[in-house]
């Protein structure tokens, strides 16, 4: 659903946005189809006894098992890549993508990322 949705979004706005303009019409959207949805939730990071507050920001955590990490970007560096294997490692999640708004057709803009070794669900 969130796929279909985004490209909802890039047919009627197109490519040219902030990343903030498809995260909030994003958010609206999927609050509107009733799917549960958080925005830019804040995670720690522990290390041995030192527990980092706000750490990481996930842009979208969609119904407690999908991460979505919003961009606008003309290409993707592979950076993006690992901070999403990252946050989906923190919170034991499997499943996340990539969304980059910034393409002629969003189907050129939609990147799966997976943690094998995480959860189907939080």
């Amino acid at each position: 659903m969130p796929v279909d949705l985004c490209i909802k979004i890039h047919s009627k706005i197109g490519p040219g946005c902030f990343e903030k303009v498809y995260e909030e019409i994003l958010y609206y959207e999927l609050n509107k189809a009733k799917i549960q949805c958080h925005r830019q939730l804040m995670l720690p990071i522990q290390h041995e006894s030192l527990n980092i507050e706000n750490a990481y920001k996930l842009d979208l955590l969609v119904d407690n098992k999908l991460v979505l990490e919003l961009k606008s970007v003309s290409s993707l560096p592979s950076v993006y890549y690992k901070q999403l294997k990252t946050q989906l490692g923190i919170l034991n999640l499997k499943n996340g993508m990539i969304l980059n708004f910034k393409v002629d057709l969003m189907k050129e803009g939609i990147y799966r990322v997976y943690n094998n070794f995480g959860e189907e669900e939080l």
